[in-house]
């Protein structure tokens, strides 16, 4: 009996060790998926971890090697905590956190030896009361200064390095004869830490902010065209089910416009790391990288129209299939060009070449013009069952108004063509036909609710695509972006 529990208790032993064994191999292989997955999204990922090993090991031999100890001392260690810490992925916040360091600790110290020298003056009971009254003052200013958004902003690094270094020398000060010998150990060895910092992520396969943030801005152009292309294909595809409620988060369309509206804190970010880099352009004009966050900030207002595109797609109410087809050419038409328009801004902002606003507009003001007309011409669709001679007073008015919408473009042609119609007076020939059309979709049966929704949301994505215009001409206007010739095709560089 005696044998046969304890063969039970082996066997259950055996089995718990088995268990976490299985576990283990379990966690070790996603943890490598997981890793291998980092590397693959970005490998200058690997290439920045290697690039933080190397500065890690050349600091620590102010440590390690003995004749390099003899002169720094403990504060080696200080050397070895600045690359930690300011050792970042992209030049412009390496650099942004390595001159808050460096100039906290540069003005921290002086004052530091300031106070140490009009304490020495009085006697020792008077040095630890002014050095206590000097620390409260200085430590409520200074926290307060923090408060203020601009310090904030760029410089709180800074700042609290400030603090931490007047706290860290003055009170030393209390107890070592040599503050001025601590203050220009620290500063030497902060100065070295930094600079290994920056010789590495300059000179070192650089990664820079601005580049971040430009081809991020080209990027998410590109994913609101291909958002758009996708959805409005899937919401006209005649095959069965297209339109099912699946998984947001593994939709493609979900996908490539989340992407733009959770650029707001990496837009943001990137453009106060870019101000740090001190970078210029070709024709030495500092470049706006806050224009590029402007722009970021219109596409995700522009995405909303998306995100209520791709709602009317997962609507659990559609219109009917004979509805769709009614209107399916012309509303492919309209997206097709508006994912072109943003494609061609990406294009812009990608070569660093101004646009022509009105030869982008042309295309997209005919598929308007195309929808409008297409309206039109089915009016029982939206405002249902008619008499004859209803139906025959809409049909000369339609044919009026569409006659007067095409002297309308050729007249606004026409004056384009002759300079009497500005570049500005351009971008806002669209808005009579927006009027025109939100007034043709309004509707009086509820069975037309779904299409017409959707409907609306394409032309509101027109009439937003006007601010992304304007966002995007801006940015190439201040960073000098080379200007494009119609008459000759080529880029002339001024």
């Amino acid at each position: 009996m005696a044998e046969t529990n304890l063969s039970k208790k082996s066997s259950s032993f055996w089995e718990h060790v088995h268990g976490i064994s299985d576990k283990v191999k379990r966690f070790s292989g996603l943890a490598w998926r997981a890793a291998w997955e980092v590397g693959k999204e970005d490998p200058r990922r690997v290439v920045h971890s290697l690039k933080v090993g190397l500065a890690l090991t050349l600091v620590s031999l102010l440590y390690l090697v003995k004749p390099l100890f003899k002169g720094i001392g403990q504060n080696a260690m200080s050397a070895v905590l600045t690359v930690v810490v300011v050792m970042e992925f992209t030049v412009g916040a390496t650099l942004g956190k390595g001159l808050n360091r460096g100039l906290g600790t540069v003005l921290a110290g002086s004052l530091a030896v300031f106070i140490e020298y009009i304490a020495e003056v009085p006697g020792q009971i008077f040095q630890a009361i002014f050095i206590g009254a000097a620390i409260f003052i200085l430590g409520a200013t200074i926290t307060y200064v923090r408060f203020i958004p601009c310090i904030k902003k760029n410089y709180d690094y800074g700042v609290m390095m400030f603090l931490l270094t007047f706290n860290l020398i003055t009170v030393s000060s209390y107890r070592v004869d040599n503050v001025w010998g601590i203050a220009k150990d620290r500063i030497t060895t902060i100065a070295i830490g930094g600079g290994t910092c920056l010789i590495m992520s300059v000179l070192v396969f650089p990664i820079w902010s601005g580049e971040e943030l430009h081809n991020s801005t080209i990027f998410k152009l590109e994913c609101l065209a291909n958002s758009i292309e996708a959805c409005v294909m899937k919401y006209f595809d005649d095959s069965e089910n297209q339109v099912t409620q699946g998984d947001s988060s593994e939709d493609l369309i979900y996908k490539n416009y989340k992407v733009v509206l959770d650029s707001k804190a990496k837009d943001e970010t990137l453009a106060l790391q870019a101000s740090w880099e001190l970078r210029s352009s070709r024709y030495w004009h500092s470049i706006p990288w806050q224009q590029y966050a402007r722009v970021g900030a219109t596409l995700r207002h522009f995405s909303y129209t998306v995100v209520a595109l791709h709602g009317c797609l997962l609507s659990d109410i559609q219109p009917t299939r004979s509805t769709r087809a009614l209107y399916k050419d012309s509303c492919i038409r309209l997206a097709e060009e508006v994912s072109k328009v943003l494609r061609e801004l990406a294009n812009s902002i990608r070569n660093k070449h101004q646009f022509s606003p009105e030869a982008l507009s042309h295309n997209l003001n005919e598929a308007l013009q195309s929808l409008n007309n297409n309206l039109k011409s089915q009016p029982q669709i939206f405002l249902g069952s008619m008499n004859e001679q209803k139906q025959e007073e809409d049909s000369r008015i339609s044919v009026s108004s569409t006659k007067s919408d095409s002297s309308s473009a050729f007249e606004c042609k026409s004056k384009e063509q002759s300079g009497e119609l500005t570049r500005e007076g351009h971008k806002k020939v669209l808005r009579p036909l927006l009027i025109k059309i939100a007034v043709t979709t309004s509707l009086e049966f509820s069975e037309a609710l779904p299409f017409a929704a959707f409907t609306c949301m394409l032309v509101e994505m027109v009439a937003k695509l006007d601010h992304v215009l304007d966002a995007v001409e801006d940015l190439g206007k201040l960073a000098c972006f080379r200007e494009f010739r119609e008459d000759d095709d080529e880029i002339v560089d001024f």
